[in-house]
């Protein structure tokens, strides 16, 4: 808290004694899983947004190249006005307080995901993944990223293990599956949490700083199977088809729908096992309890997938015998 305190000391020092800003008041906005915090400063004519991203734990230099990268490809992130690279400070564009989750109900539903999805279409259409040089969602990654799932979510939280040649297997099928797409720009937590909904019903996008190269299916999995929010499987799938429909009209993809559907699905599934390790080491390493109140929703896209793919049987098996009931314990 002391040290928190003192960063934030720093900051409004920054503001009024090198940029020269009338700062009437400065609020928390926001936080999030990272160790950034947001400040919403108030000057005599507008409001902005004071980005605290610690150096030796953040890299707000990923944060504008990713900016400067996804604004010329339409996609509406915020203007970054002034930055201060050595103590970890951006004063942001204010996209305002109304996130898409939110603004979401079932009236307004398919308006929304209509304007996220064209936002999406614009971050994978028009973003040149050849002259990005954004990191590449490789085989080492994937793995890396499952691990998180078996070691805070299987071994640390629930105290059991995954027989081996089990893990394995599953591992194998999800990320040949991952690798085997067509690979676009990916936003990497392109979800209901990092989207705003701005005045004219526009969408924002916040959050892109972990963008990669990666599958064609990971943002749209990740917001139509959405950890914090669930819709009904009929217009899951009708949102779906729609998107891969308009992938393959400007030539992203030349796969058929049943195909992209697995990819979507098994993609879908390493996302959230790897969502699920995360909110277990939220909890257990950084005291962030919150997050396991996504653990159930987000464990029943992972039974669902897992029932619905034959090569997955023994896997739903083991979740269905040993994590259900030992996670019911827990609860």
């Amino acid at each position: 808290m002391i040290l928190d305190d003192f960063r934030k000391i720093t900051l409004l020092d920054w503001l009024k004694n090198d940029l020269l800003l009338t700062v009437n008041s400065c609020e928390p906005a926001s936080s999030d899983a990272s160790f950034r915090r947001y400040f919403r400063i108030t000057l005599p004519e507008q409001q902005l947004i004071v980005m605290d991203a610690p150096p030796d734990k953040e890299n707000i230099r990923q944060f504008i190249k990713v900016a400067e990268l996804l604004r010329p490809s339409n996609v509406n992130v915020p203007t970054i006005y002034h930055q201060n690279l050595d103590d970890g400070f951006l004063v942001l564009e204010d996209f305002g307080t109304h996130s898409f989750l939110g603004k979401l109900n079932p009236d307004n539903a398919t308006e929304l995901y209509g304007g996220a999805l064209d936002s999406l279409l614009k971050l994978q259409a028009n973003t040149d993944i050849n002259e990005c040089a954004l990191p590449h969602y490789d085989e080492a990654l994937l793995q890396r990223e499952l691990g998180i799932f078996e070691d805070w979510f299987i071994n640390q939280s629930l105290g059991i293990e995954i027989p081996a040649a089990l893990w394995d297997s599953v591992r194998n099928i999800l990320v040949t599956s991952a690798l085997n797409q067509p690979v676009t720009c990916v936003h990497r937590d392109f979800h209901s949490r990092n989207l705003m909904v701005l005045h004219d019903n526009s969408i924002g996008v916040i959050d892109f700083q972990d963008a990669v190269i990666g599958p064609v299916t990971y943002d749209l999995a990740s917001l139509l199977r959405d950890c914090y929010i669930s819709w009904p499987q009929q217009k899951v799938g009708l949102w779906m088809a729609q998107h891969y429909q308009k992938l393959k009209q400007v030539g992203i993809i030349s796969c058929d729908l049943p195909l992209f559907t697995r990819w979507f699905d098994l993609m879908g599934l390493q996302r959230h096992l790897k969502a699920i390790g995360i909110f277990s080491r939220l909890n257990l390493r950084d005291g962030k309890s919150g997050y396991l109140n996504d653990i159930p929703r987000t464990l029943s896209y992972v039974m669902a997938q897992t029932q619905a793919y034959p090569e997955l049987d023994g896997f739903h098996d083991f979740l269905q015998g040993h994590v259900l009931p030992k996670y019911q314990d827990l609860k």
